[in-house]
């Protein structure tokens, strides 16, 4: 199954109920230890990245580096050898990454004047801190007990740089100095996301009147990584596929063999 990249498919968004079943799948591969299954944050971000990507990349290619050892191999996407359960498992699991893939497509090429439209990208992300800040406080400790409680879209860049670093090759500066830049920038804002939010809470993701978990250091910083994957995704459009460099071999000397295998010189062979 290899993804559409029809920006203009109707497919709804994913619901709620939707997402926790993809939270539910990812929990059963966990549980069954399938490796290390990441949450369904880091894989929205990682497949963020794969649609910016200049070039298409196959579900037999990333679903090893996302589920699997990270090693593609001729049964790459036999359900076992990615750890789903069955084959129905790993079907649905493919519909709903397939209908947020279409999502997120559609959203990245549809033009937008600001991130409060409905039409928008919208990152699968979750303040986890503010979560955490609802609770009973003697819950909140055993929690925090646990260790460090990410930032809010934290887990959802450090998807997004994982495609990156998988894929070296695909996200190389261009020759062109203003586009490196271009390209460096963009990154450089969904990789500040990675880091911890240190300023004061000012805001909830949650409820107004719910305790404050996200600086609005942190607010900016997400909305300029969003502007970033746009950025992304016209850059890498705009150049197309990368191209290997051709290397034409070096023509063989008149008193050499001839390259067809005749055992005659060239110069008396094909070079007459």
């Amino acid at each position: 199954m290899t993804p559409s990249t029809d920006a203009g498919s109707s497919a709804p968004a994913l619901s709620s109920d939707e997402l926790d079943e993809l939270d539910a799948i990812l929990d059963d591969l966990r549980q069954r230890g399938a490796g290390d299954i990441p949450q369904w944050e880091f894989c929205d971000g990682f497949l963020t990245a794969l649609v910016c990507m200049r070039r298409a990349v196959p579900p037999s290619e990333y679903l090893p580096a996302l589920l699997g050892d990270g090693a593609p191999a001729a049964d790459a996407l036999a359900p076992e050898a990615l750890g789903f359960a069955d084959a129905a498992q790993q079907q649905r699991f493919m519909a709903l990454w397939q209908r947020r893939w279409d999502e997120v497509t559609r959203q990245l090429d549809t033009e937008v004047d600001s991130l409060d439209q409905d039409e928008a990208l919208v990152p699968a992300t979750f303040d986890l801190r503010g979560a955490l800040a609802m609770l009973p406080e003697d819950q909140r400790a055993e929690a925090q007990e646990q260790g460090p409680v990410p930032a809010f879209a934290q887990i959802w860049a450090l998807g997004f740089l994982c495609a990156v670093d998988v894929w070296p090759e695909e996200w190389a500066a261009p020759r062109d100095k203003e586009t490196a830049q271009w390209l460096d920038e963009a990154l450089g804002h969904i990789e500040a996301l990675t880091q911890d939010d240190t300023g004061v809470p000012a805001y909830s993701m949650f409820d107004d009147d719910a305790p404050p978990s996200v600086s609005q250091a942190r607010l900016d910083a997400f909305g300029e990584a969003i502007w970033a994957v746009y950025d992304l995704r016209q850059l890498w459009q705009s150049l197309g596929p990368r191209q290997e460099p051709v290397v034409k071999p070096a023509a063989p000397g008149r008193n050499d063999l001839c390259w067809c295998g005749s055992g005659k010189k060239f110069k008396k062979c094909h070079g007459a």
